[in-house]
C-alpha cells in the first residue's frame, strides 16, 4: 500500500500499549509493496527499540502468522516470527484491522540489492527445509490445499470480453482496458495453455508439499548485516513443490543473474530435484493470469487507490516487456514439446 489508510498515529499508538505493552515513542508509514490491503509501519518505542507494524485489512488467515511462528520455532532462522500480545495471541484487531508486530530488520529486498551468489544458494538450502518441514496435524488441517481452480482464467475470460464493451472513464483504467484490447490473444493463449496444464495435473495428483507462495524479489530481505530472510507468509499453500520453485529463473523481479544462473545457484543449495515440467509451466501461466485478475478487479471495478492505481498498472504491464514473465514463460515450458 502506497497511500496511509484513514488511521491516527495515536490510535495505532493507543492499540500497541493495550494489547502488546508497548510505549511508543515515533510511528511512520512505509509506503511499501502492492497490496492494497496490507499496510506496514516502523514503529520505534520509547525506548529507542525499532518494531515492524503491519496492518492487515480484508481476509485474515491466522495460518499467515501461525505458520512462520511454528517454522521459526524449528530453528528456521531465515523466518521472522511475529511477537506475542500480552495474552499470548499473535495478532489483534484495530477497527477493520489485524494488526501483527515484528522485530524491525534493517535491510532492503531483491527489488533494491542483487542477491549474491552465496544468497541464492542460501535461498535454496531455506526452501528445501520448508518443503520438507514436518508440521503438526493441527496446522496441516488449517493451511489451504491446492485445487488447480479456474477462478482466475474465469476473471480473466470476463475482463477480456467487459474492455470489448465497457467504457471507462478512469485515467488508469482505460490504459489498463487499451492493454487488454491489445493484448487479448496473447492473453487468450495464456488462458488456454494453463487450462490445458491445469486438467493434467488435476489428474495426475503430484505429492504436495508446504509452500511460501508467493517468494518473488519482494518478499525477500537481505538484512544490514547481510542476514537473509524470507518474509510475507500471508498465503501459504500445500501444493506441488513447482508453487515455489516457479520464482526462481521466473522473472520474478530479481536482477544481477540470468535465469539459468538463478537456477544453478539455488538447486546448488536446494539439493537434487525432479521438478515437473507441467507444473512448473502451469504456475508461470498461472502466476501470470492471477496478476491480470487481480489489477482488472482493482483497476477496472473501482477508481479507488491513489498512487497505488499507477503502480498496479506499472507491474501488470511489466508482464508483457522483452524478458518479462511472459516470454520466459514460453521459452522455458517444455510442455510444448513434449506433448
Amino acid at each position: 500500500m502506497l497511500e496511509r489508510p484513514d488511521l491516527q498515529d495515536s490510535i495505532i499508538a493507543a492499540c500497541l500499549l493495550d494489547v502488546y505493552g508497548l510505549r511508543v515513542g515515533h510511528i511512520a508509514f512505509l509506503p511499501l509493496g502492492a497490496d492494497r490491503n496490507t499496510a506496514v509501519y516502523r514503529v520505534v518505542a520509547d525506548d529507542e527499540t525499532p518494531y515492524f507494524l503491519k496492518l492487515r485489512g480484508g481476509v485474515f488467515d491466522e495460518t499467515s502468522v501461525a505458520l512462520p511462528k511454528f517454522l521459526s520455532d524449528q530453528g528456521i532462522t531465515q523466518i521472522i516470527a511475529p511477537l506475542l500480545t500480552k495474552s499470548g495471541q499473535l495478532w489483534a484487531s484495530l477497527e477493520a484491522f489485524k494488526t501483527i508486530l515484528y522485530p524491525f530488520v534493517e535491510g532492503r529486498n531483491g527489488y533494491e540489492v542483487d542477491l549474491p551468489d552465496r544468497h541464492w544458494v542460501e535461498f535454496g538450502r531455506t526452501l528445501k527445509r520448508i518443503h520438507t518441514a514436518a508440521l503438526p496435524s493441527a496446522l496441516v488441517s488449517r493451511i489451504q490445499q491446492e485445487t488447480y481452480s479456474p477462478q482466475w482464467r474465469e476473471i480473466v475470460k470476463t475482463f477480456l470480453k467487459r474492455v470489448e464493451d465497457d467504457r471507462f472513464a478512469d485515467p488508469v483504467a482505460v490504459k489498463l482496458a487499451s492493454v487488454m484490447r491489445v493484448k487479448r490473444d496473447e492473453i487468450a493463449d495464456l488462458v488456454g495453455r494453463a487450462e490445458r496444464l491445469a486438467h493434467a495435473l488435476d489428474a495426475r495428483s503430484p505429492a504436495f508439499v508446504l509452500c511460501h507462495s508467493d517468494i518473488h524479489a519482494g518478499n525477500i530481505l537481505i538484512g544490514a548485516d547481510d542476514a537473509f530472510y524470507i518474509v510475507d507468509w500471508d498465503n501459504p499453500i500445500l501444493a506441488p513443490k513447482e508453487r515455489d520453485l516457479m520464482f526462481v529463473g521466473g522473472g520474478q523481479g530479481f536482477t544481477g543473474h540470468t535465469p539459468q544462473e538463478e537456477e544453478a545457484l539455488f538447486y546448488w543449495g536446494y539439493g537434487e530435484a525432479q521438478v515437473d515440467p507441467v507444473a512448473l509451466a502451469y504456475y508461470r501461466y498461472e502466476r501470470i493470469i492471477q496478476d491480470i485478475a487481480v489489477y482488472c478487479e482493482q483497476l477496472l471495478l473501482s477508481d479507488e487507490g491513489g498512487e497505488d492505481r499507477a503502480q498496479s498498472l506499472q507491474y501488470l504491464a511489466s508482464n508483457f516487456l522483452p524478458n518479462g514473465t511472459i516470454e520466459i514463460a514460453y521459452q522455458s515450458d517444455r510442455t510444448q514439446t513434449e506433448r
